[in-house]
């Protein structure tokens, strides 16, 4: 079984509910930007933050499984970045009051680029 295809599929899916909270509020009248509604300013940094971390985990991930590395580390990753961004974009898009979800939504991402990052360098090191 491959582990990163799992986590890009879910993450996926996660990706088109927010891509559709900020479809649905531009529907509602605000064609560009934010047009100065609070609301549709987190729904659109919930969709743009979950664009500019996502991807960059999933390579590394898929870096990762090519070279051999523990299924458990990778779904102990896939696990935590999944969980990290629904926490987020729950926080941003969903709720006008959640900062625990968005704290810990950031945590759970950043650490998975932490060790992503780690173990990458390790493989690298370790192949030479």
């Amino acid at each position: 079984m491959q582990v990163t295809p799992l986590y890009a599929g879910l993450l996926a899916i996660w990706f088109v509910v927010l891509s559709a909270r900020v479809i649905q509020k531009r529907r509602a009248g605000i064609s560009l930007g934010d047009g100065g509604d609070a609301g549709m300013l987190r729904r659109i940094r919930a969709h743009a933050n979950f664009a500019e971390y996502v991807p960059f985990v999933l390579v590394m991930m898929a870096v990762l499984e090519s070279s051999g590395t523990s299924v458990y580390a990778l779904h102990a990753i896939g696990v935590a970045l999944l969980l990290g961004r629904l926490l987020h974009g729950y926080a941003f898009s969903f709720s006008d009051s959640f900062p625990v979800g968005r704290v810990a939504g950031t945590v759970l991402t950043l650490s998975t680029l932490v060790v992503s990052g780690a173990l990458c360098i390790v493989q690298s090191i370790g192949s030479r």
